[in-house]
């Protein structure tokens, strides 16, 4: 399918033209494999974020803001990893407009989380952007910027395989952040997801997937990434090792419902958890803060995000958010 064919199908989806066979035989065949191809992901995402309702922010907001978000269906099991990461990084001096969900695939999902350490989720779209300019970091609840997905949710779930609607989440972010950090389940999307990104303007921007199929950097094998860096796009291999960082099992990083994995993000902030938890978020935010542009490389980022835990930022950020999020 070209881009523009693909606009014009998705334009129709979106515009609520087709029936439910019609979607469901529409979204069947849109089923994630090898041959999906970035002019349809990016198109998707173009016209999804199109119909979607935007957070009403400054421009010059919008072009620092950065999204920091896994598609999940990873099935790894691990904490909320991208969300602490996101913290820390706001905690750095970045600008977070952190876009997610309740849980889908596991059993904790970005907001339940959020809502668990006791930022309140239901502002408006003015408070949220009052709250990114106040703390530089707002959580955007996809039910509340996407409405047209609310006809097309219940066809998507009568379809056992995966779809294209499993990856776009990530690629369409309500605050139109040109920065990104993002995690996938499979490494033969991650060339394809940062070209979709590129494609709908993102400025700087990595994509990432592990050996184990993980949506975040590991810290137990090597992980494939994929970046844009001054309108160039590089590919490479992240070793933990390389970071100074000692390879740990999977079992190592696991989580579990909202409030256990809140403890866990609150006891990375207290430096009371175990290294394998603060490392592994310690190596997402050196990558993040690199995309930022608040960090020079991997190193630089390493360093800053251990100086913002010994420090207690990530601690005190929170306790920010939580306070400036149920006052407004």
């Amino acid at each position: 399918m070209t881009y523009e064919r693909a606009k014009i199908e998705f334009t129709s989806l979106f515009n609520h033209e087709m029936d439910d066979t019609q979607m469901r035989e529409f979204l069947v065949g849109l089923t994630l494999d090898k041959n999906t191809s970035v002019n349809t992901i990016a198109a998707a995402a173009e016209v999804m974020r199109n119909f979607s309702i935007p957070l009403p922010i400054k421009e010059e907001t919008r072009a620092q803001a950065i999204d920091i978000v896994g598609t999940g269906g990873d099935k790894i099991g691990s904490f909320n990893i991208s969300s602490t990461v996101a913290l820390l990084v706001a905690a750095c001096g970045g600008i977070v407009a952190k876009h997610g969900s309740r849980s889908v695939t596991s059993k904790s999902g970005s907001a339940d989380m959020f809502e668990a350490l006791g930022v309140r989720l239901d502002l408006s779209l003015n408070n949220s952007a009052k709250l990114l300019e106040e703390t530089g970091f707002t959580f955007m609840f996809a039910q509340n910027h996407h409405p047209t997905m609310s006809f097309i949710m219940p066809v998507r779930k009568s379809i056992p395989d995966k779809t294209i609607f499993n990856i776009l989440g990530p690629l369409t972010n309500p605050a139109g952040v040109q920065k990104s950090m993002l995690g996938v389940f499979d490494k033969a999307f991650v060339p394809k997801m940062l070209e979709a990104l590129k494609i709908n303007g993102a400025t700087s921007a990595m994509v990432v997937s592990s050996h184990e199929g993980m949506d975040e950097i590991s810290i137990s094998d090597i992980t494939y990434a994929s970046r844009l860096h001054n309108g160039v796009v590089h590919e490479f291999e992240i070793d933990p090792e390389s970071c100074m960082i000692r390879k740990m099992p999977l079992k190592a990083i696991m989580g579990g419902e909202a409030k256990e994995n809140a403890n866990i993000l609150r006891h990375i902030f207290d430096g009371t958890s175990t290294d394998a938890q603060r490392d592994i978020v310690l190596i997402n935010t050196a990558a993040s803060l690199m995309v930022d542009g608040l960090a020079r490389d991997m190193q630089d980022g390493m360093e800053m995000g251990r100086e913002a835990l010994k420090n207690h930022r990530g601690k005190k950020k929170l306790k920010q958010i939580i306070e400036v999020s149920n006052k407004l």
